[in-house]
């Protein structure tokens, strides 16, 4: 099934859609959808029907039905939030909606329709610290985590601000059936020095979940305790080669689908680095970086795990690479002008 690239344009108040060749990662401009608000992050439902946007420049989450042919977005419908949401994701079951607010410090659930849609104001909100940056549940679906980083505003084009930010991971118990996050214990875990934990994944087979470290430039990697939901610390990895001290802080992190390989961006080296991993620990061995567009905030995996895309915050340029399948390597493939301010960027495998 091919997929469609959908990247959100902060600053154009807009989505645009590429359709992917499966075969070369070919990228072929496929449309536009207004979206006002400044479109920051997405998340997909589970049935890969929906597609949530959250929105920076007027607070608030829509929801958009795709076509399954041809990837066309529909609106579902808005609902107002108090604070931009950071982060998306939904629960595993795609009953609820997950939601970080950077600024406002907390984590909130939204329930979610039949159709799959946002459908009314958030049933849960769960102070947490200014710095909110992610928040998923764990595969079985009884866990959440929600990162702060240790270093608040800190943009790399501009000197550091020395705002201190929390630097921990709050830890949460997740009711699948009311949607209700409860602090787990301990409710804050401190991660191996200042490093700013920030997004994470979790390993497809094994026990553990990576986090991308915003200021320690680095992969911390945690195993995931399956009777109490809590984390503890395994091993941190530098993503940026050695000897290297440019101005640099993590952004986005992803496994491909077979949990061979993991990725993640460098904002300041303009770089996306790549990872083997062990399939029996889950050990990361670097396996190069590759250069990319400036200031890469957002990037994403197509479904099969063979095409990666990173947008240029600052250059409002697309990069596409291949993948190869032995030893993660990123090949350059294309580079597209998209916008303004890609903030997002999300593949979606189509049904039809």
């Amino acid at each position: 099934m091919p997929d469609v690239l959908y990247v959100g344009l902060q600053e154009d108040d807009k989505i645009a859609s590429f359709g992917i060749d499966a075969g070369s990662g070919k990228l072929v401009p496929s449309g536009e959808t207004p979206a006002a608000g400044a479109p920051s992050v997405f998340a997909l439902n589970p049935d890969r029907r929906v597609l949530h946007v959250g929105y920076r420049g007027a607070p608030a989450i829509e929801s958009w039905r795709i076509d399954p042919a041809s990837g066309v977005l529909t609106s579902l419908g808005r609902v107002a939030t108090e604070h931009w949401p950071t982060y998306l994701a939904t629960d595993r079951a795609g009953k609820y909606l997950l939601s970080a607010h950077y600024q406002g410090g907390y984590a909130a659930v939204h329930p979610l329709g039949r159709d799959g849609a946002v459908s009314g104001p958030a049933l849960d909100r769960q102070n947490t610290a200014p710095g909110a940056h992610a928040i998923l549940t764990d595969p079985s679906n009884r866990f959440a985590f929600v990162p702060h980083i240790a270093r608040q505003n800190d943009n790399v084009l501009e000197p550091p601000k020395n705002i201190p930010g929390p630097n921990f991971i709050a830890q949460f118990r997740f009711d699948a059936a009311t949607g209700r996050l409860s602090a787990n214990a301990p409710f804050k875990l401190d991660p191996p020095g200042p490093i700013g934990p920030r997004h994470y994944c979790f390993h497809p087979t094994l026990d553990l979940v990576y986090f991308s470290d915003e200021q320690g430039c680095s992969v911390t990697a945690y195993r995931v305790d399956r009777a109490s939901g809590t984390l503890s610390v395994v091993a941190t990895t530098p993503s940026l080669p050695a000897g290297v001290t440019v101005r640099n802080t993590c952004s986005q992190i992803y496994l491909t689908p077979s949990g061979r390989f993991l990725y993640v961006g460098n904002r300041g080296h303009n770089s996306i680095a790549g990872f083997t991993v062990d399939p029996a620990t889950g050990r990361l061995t670097p396996a190069g970086h590759a250069a990319t567009e400036a200031v890469p905030t957002a990037f994403g995996l197509d479904s099969s795990g063979m095409f990666l895309f990173s947008a240029g915050t600052a250059t409002g340029r697309l990069a596409s690479y291949r993948v190869d399948s032995k030893t993660g390597a990123l090949a350059p493939l294309d580079i597209h002008a998209v916008g303004r301010r890609p903030a997002a960027v999300l593949a979606v495998p189509l049904s039809r």
